[in-house]
């Protein structure tokens, strides 16, 4: 049975703890999937490529707006996807390659489970034992039962972006970042999509700001029903018909579940290493990523409460950092967490929502349409906005959300300041903004909080 002074279980964003040599004895990473984990196969990266398309497509449609004669007269939907996996399947093949051929590393393919509280089972029968445990395992999608037992055909996030050709209609089961964004894309490139959602709008864990306002937009552009929970599901010749509470059948060619995420730990017998769960099904983990199991640590999807992935790789910069100096153990850098969701209008979002906040703090408020900027004149927008939270006391960032073109780069400035604690007129006041930039969507939200250089 061979041994490991680590044993790395995922080799998504577990992949950045492999050490560069073998100073901290022998290593092995285990991997169940297509090498690279979400990002890179079927989450962030193929999504994002897949997306710009649909956003050339989306400014055709658009270019009578500003004078341009321009028509879409087609989408070539199996180039779009060959363009975006070729990509991403070369880099994941490269980095498998990378792996097997390392003299750092031991790579193990297959399924992991534990047998015991360093002890692991692969699914081809192979043993082995570990001093330390990584957990990152990454999450699956959420299959609603009455889908998950109706026997239809149906898809998820990780399979539907290679599919080999475009449905005419679609109906999605979600109202979160996921469903957002792959309705954007499909819709964009001609696929008559239908949204179900159990909430009372879209991205409903926002800020109401936002919620509202893009729901309010996706109503125009798509079917989409709100409060309306799944009741079963059902084949209907070539079409799938989705029942649904409060209102008539759905019914569209192609069935997408984007009904969230959740950790991906079913299978792995974290019971047998005494291993705790928290009650929303991520492994339990303390400040510094130690699970509730000595020698045992978990990052990123597993575990977060933000599964995103540049958190998952910040997670693992302190993780390796925790490894390596046992005695000097880093918090996890949880705070000021910025998140985007690539669907149209583009939503940014950090820090503090208004459901968050509490008048027993006294803050101040501003909100600055992309319409009453020059650049958002170039732009036609009249839906994007920039909403500021601000310390009423200290004049320094609650919380920032942007919704419209490019606002999770509008949004990096304003993290800056949140980490840094930069008063905000100071910020607004103590440098130049490019006019007619449309950073001056920034510039006049920070304007707009009536804030002064002493604070308040």
């Amino acid at each position: 049975m061979p041994h490991f002074s680590l044993v790395i279980i995922g080799s998504g964003s577990g992949n950045n703890l492999v050490p560069k040599d073998r100073d901290q004895g022998p290593v092995a990473l285990i991997e169940s999937g297509a090498f690279g984990g979400t990002c890179i196969n079927r989450g962030c990266i193929p999504s994002k490529m897949l997306i710009q398309s649909a956003e050339v497509a989306a400014q055709v449609r658009r270019a009578p707006e500003f004078g341009i004669e321009a028509k879409l007269t087609g989408v070539d939907w199996p180039a779009i996807r060959d363009r975006t996996f070729t990509k991403t399947d070369r880099h994941a093949a490269a980095g498998r390659r990378s792996r097997a051929e390392s003299d750092a590393v031991t790579l193990i393919e297959g399924r992991a489970r534990f047998t015991g509280p360093h002890e692991l089972a692969i699914d081809d029968g192979t043993r082995v034992t570990a001093d330390r445990i990584v957990l990152a395992t990454g999450a699956r999608p959420v299959i609603p039962p009455s889908i998950a037992e109706s026997g239809v055909s149906y898809h998820t996030s990780d399979t539907v972006m290679r599919l080999d050709e475009l449905p005419a209609s679609m109906i999605i089961v979600g109202g979160g970042y996921i469903a957002a964004e792959l309705a954007h894309l499909f819709s964009s490139l001609g696929v008559t999509v239908r949204i179900v959602t159990q909430g009372d709008s879209l991205l409903d864990t926002f800020d109401p700001e936002v919620s509202g306002r893009f729901t309010k937009l996706a109503r125009e552009r798509w079917d989409v029903r709100l409060s309306a929970e799944v009741t079963g599901a059902r084949q209907r010749g070539g079409q799938v018909e989705v029942e649904v509470t409060g209102s008539p059948p759905v019914a569209g060619e192609l069935l997408l579940v984007a009904a969230g995420r959740v950790p991906d730990t079913a299978s792995l017998d974290l019971d047998r290493a005494g291993v705790r769960l928290r009650e929303d099904g991520r492994i339990e983990v303390d400040e510094f990523g130690r699970t509730t199991a000595e020698g045992i640590w978990s990052l990123g999807d597993a575990s977060t409460p933000y599964p995103l992935k540049h958190v998952a790789n910040a997670e693992a910069r302190t993780l390796s950092h925790n490894l390596a100096f046992p005695d000097d153990l880093r918090p996890y850098p949880h705070k000021w967490v910025p998140a985007a969701v690539f669907t149209a209008p583009q939503i940014a979002t950090v820090g503090a929502r208004e459901q968050d906040l509490s008048h027993e703090r006294p803050y101040v408020e501003a909100v600055q349409e992309y319409a009453d900027v020059a650049y958002g004149w170039a732009l036609h927008d009249t839906a994007g906005f920039c909403k500021l939270y601000a310390d009423a006391a200290t004049g320094t960032l609650l919380g920032a959300h942007i919704m419209g073109d490019q606002a999770s780069l509008l949004i990096q400035p304003l993290i800056q300041a949140a980490v840094t604690g930069l008063r905000l007129a100071d910020m607004a006041r103590g440098q130049y903004w490019i006019h007619p930039a449309l950073t001056e969507v920034v510039e006049n939200a920070l304007l707009k909080l009536g804030l002064n250089h002493d604070g308040g």
